[in-house]
């Protein structure tokens, strides 16, 4: 069997209960979960939360809450491997034979059902130990600066100063979308990215990283701009 994983905790503090806050009129969240489910990927399409107001909310929109996660899996600093891994173990443990395992993030509205596709044809062609959405940066990252504490800039990367844009290397970044990996890579202790992972690249316009109420607003914006065009 197939299942995707929705790590949503609650007490989010730069946007107060930011996985079910009303985003293009429903709860943020619901878009991952309906995503999932239009896919037609899914057996199980679980929620792993510490939060009942988030659980009931996913059990509203079709996902299951079988149970609450743990207050040692739920502060600021776990991973979201094993959050997932919890949820992987639980499945195990109640008898499922779980194959493929797809971690989708809560806050990820312009989540397409194509992409999840493709990351699990990735997946099996089994060459791959996980796939995950990504992205190109907008600007080569080899002519960034950082600030000083002085107000002055320094170069990230000096030795291109002067070179031309088209002649540095394409650099991506994570989507913060989708992770797909057999249920063993879940189950062992995170390995980071490396060889054994690929992605599927997303267009720039289509991935938003949502962590101010600001982003909030630029995010369903363009997502209504997006919906229009569809009708």
């Amino acid at each position: 069997m197939r299942a995707a994983i929705i790590p949503a905790r609650g007490g989010s503090k730069r946007i107060p209960k930011k996985n079910i806050r009303l985003f293009a009129g429903k709860p943020i969240i619901a878009h991952s979960i309906e995503t999932a489910k239009k896919s037609g990927l899914f057996d199980k399409i679980i929620v792993s939360t510490d939060d009942q107001e988030i659980a009931e909310t996913a059990n509203k929109f079709g996902a299951e809450t079988p149970f609450i996660r743990p207050p040692e899996l739920s502060d600021d600093f776990t991973g979201t491997h094993e959050v997932v891994s919890h949820a992987v173990k639980w499945l195990l443990d109640s008898g499922m034979d779980v194959q493929e395992v797809c971690c989708i993030y809560a806050t990820a509205p312009f989540i397409q059902q194509q992409d999840l596709v493709k990351g699990l044809e990735l997946l099996n062609q089994g060459k791959w130990g996980s796939v995950f959405a990504a992205t190109r940066f907008t600007y080569p990252i080899f002519r960034s600066f950082s600030i000083q504490e002085n107000g002055g800039v320094k170069m990230f990367f000096p030795e291109h100063f002067n070179s031309r844009s088209q002649d540095l290397p394409e650099a991506v970044h994570d989507a913060g979308q989708f992770y797909w990996a057999h249920t063993k890579a879940w189950l062992e202790p995170s390995k980071g990215f490396g060889d054994s992972t690929t992605v599927v690249l997303l267009p720039s316009w289509r991935v938003l990283d949502i962590d101010t109420v600001d982003d909030w607003h630029h995010a369903e914006l363009i997502f209504k701009v997006l919906e229009q065009e569809k009708e």
